[in-house]
């Protein structure tokens, strides 16, 4: 779910920008966009629509669906390195399509448009360090191509590996922070050890009346390799999370934006949780998650609701609610403390560093969170996402 969805309106703007510009491959950042103002919806005609149920099909599923507006391939991990000193990794890559079909002739004219999100946190050091691409689809600049090989890329950030069975990707991407011109670096190696979980009804996930998309997720990726933060060069393990999500679809007005959550449990079980937030405070009937059981699921390639091990959440079956606030330097209030109810299960999540805002050409806050049991034991990691807050000031 993630600050992908809905995005329409930068990369409407993006889309524009590079229409303008045949021999321009990529475009400067667009500033000062707010998420509760990319919630309309553009012109959808001649674009499919997330509306039945389908059937998936990998390695396919696993690239582009340009014949949907909005897309994107969205990879977190939490990590650790030999001291046990935590980390965590975000690389998002965004599609977004101006028209259903290609412009014209030749890879300038494929009508779509990437954006690409990298972040590190670095829990010791109190540091996050974050960083934006945009880039046209084109070849040599931005696109997604899958079979037995996959690779997902904006310029030199690359997502790739092999993906005829289970994926076995590395991310490999080096950049400089937006904020601080520091300098960072991801090399890792990403294997999927669970199965591919369908969110929803069986891959249809509707976020309202008439708003849905394709959703699947692989929950549960073993990760291992190095960060290089400054000058430090740093090996690191722990396990990642893939979200797949396409649709044209949009959230409603009613929503100012969403509260989403990826834990994983150190009893194999991994949690999603996604809460939509309403303008006028009330609970959403769309808020859903899901709880896979890994030791329920040896050897499966694909599950869903379904299936032994997995268990879809509605809104009777969980609530998340805040209960601590953090202010950053732009004045908005963002809840990085909460309170998760699942069944008789009670867990609090905490943000490992308050200060995870992603402050670019869209601000919302994603970053590293502890899960800790009733008793206020260590169980679990994860990240979380928040969007759609504003400054009070």
């Amino acid at each position: 779910m993630n600050a992908k969805m809905n995005a329409l309106l930068l990369m409407i703007t993006i889309l524009l920008i590079a229409a303008c510009q045949p021999d321009a491959g990529t475009t400067s950042a667009v500033s000062g966009l707010r998420l509760n103002n990319i919630l309309g919806e553009p012109d959808a005609r001649g674009f499919a629509r997330a509306e039945q149920q389908r059937d998936f099909i990998f390695p396919d599923d696993h690239g582009p669906h340009n014949q949907y507006r909005s897309e994107w391939w969205y990879l977190t991990a939490v990590l650790e390195d030999e001291q046990g000193n935590e980390y965590g990794v975000q690389f998002t890559l965004f599609r977004q399509a101006l028209s259903p079909q290609p412009t014209g002739e030749g890879p300038w004219h494929t009508g779509q448009a990437y954006l690409g999100h990298l972040a590190v946190t670095d829990i010791a050091t109190g540091t996050h360090l974050e960083a934006e691409r945009f880039a046209r689809g084109h070849p040599a600049l931005a696109g997604v191509t899958t079979g037995t090989g996959f690779r997902a890329m904006i310029e030199d950030w690359t997502l790739q590996g092999a993906s005829d069975g289970h994926l076995d990707l590395t991310l490999s991407a080096a950049a400089l922070s937006a904020r601080q011109s520091d300098p960072f670096s991801i090399n890792l190696r990403v294997r999927q050890l669970g199965p591919i979980v369908l969110q929803g009804n069986r891959g249809l996930s509707e976020k309202g009346p008439d708003a849905a998309s394709y959703y699947y997720s692989v929950p549960r990726m073993q990760v291992s390799g190095s960060l290089k933060l400054g000058d430090r060069n740093i090996k690191v393990k722990g396990l990642g999370w893939l979200d797949r999500e396409w649709s044209t679809s949009v959230l409603g007005e009613s929503l100012a934006g969403w509260d989403w959550f990826s834990l994983q449990l150190q009893d194999q079980r991994s949690i999603m949780a996604f809460r939509l937030r309403r303008r006028d405070g009330t609970r959403d009937n769309y808020d859903h998650g899901l709880v896979v059981d890994h030791q329920q699921l040896e050897d499966q390639f694909i599950v869903g609701e379904d299936d032994q091990g997995v268990e879809l959440l509605n809104t009777e079956d969980f609530s998340v609610t805040p209960t601590r606030f953090y202010q950053d330097v732009e004045g908005i209030l963002w809840p990085v403390s909460w309170t998760l109810n699942l069944g008789n299960e009670k867990f609090t999540i905490n943000a490992l560093l308050d200060q995870q805002t992603v402050n670019l050409s869209i601000t919302y806050w994603e970053g590293l969170v502890e899960v800790l049991d009733s008793e206020g034991k260590k169980s679990g990691l994860g990240y979380m996402e928040l969007t759609g807050y504003e400054s009070d000031l």
